[in-house]
């Protein structure tokens, strides 16, 4: 991906990252009250947004998932403060869940099938064996 399309990413980025500022800023966040488990799946679903816009945005898997992790734990330190909410290590741990999911999509997306074919295309001294193969004629034989 070029620099200038991961530039792009750090806008959803940052967006995501307002959003859930915004909405545990509040005691009451729109909509009915999610009791458990759909808070933790909440959570989970955001942190994985968050990872993989993170992850698209910075090419670099580490430092997404730590910046992803370390909002997360800002974010339930932050709650702690607010009236009507609370901090929990469990949310943190569906956060940290969510972004690492989130950040490893994003490593994948676009990859394709070349991973796989690394190694072989190693050993064979750049060519594949095994492509092609059936499309050879062995001229050495007579036609029957």
């Amino acid at each position: 991906m070029t620099p200038r399309a991961r530039r792009r990413w750090w806008l959803p980025a940052l967006a995501i990252m307002a959003v859930i500022w915004y909405l545990s800023s509040s005691a009451d966040t729109p909509g009915p009250p999610l009791a458990h488990p759909l808070d933790w799946i909440a959570h989970f679903l955001a942190y994985l947004a968050l990872g993989f816009s993170l992850g698209r945005a910075t090419g670099r898997p580490g430092l997404a998932l730590v910046i992803a992790v370390w909002w997360g734990a800002l974010d339930e330190v932050h709650q702690a403060f607010v009236p009507g909410r609370d901090a929990g290590v469990q949310d943190w741990l569906f956060d940290l869940a969510g972004a690492s999911l989130g950040v490893w999509r994003a490593g994948r997306v676009g990859s394709g099938d070349r991973v796989s074919r690394a190694p072989a295309a190693q050993e064979s001294g750049g060519v594949r064996p095994d492509v092609g193969v059936r499309n050879v004629a062995v001229l050495s034989e007579r036609p029957r």
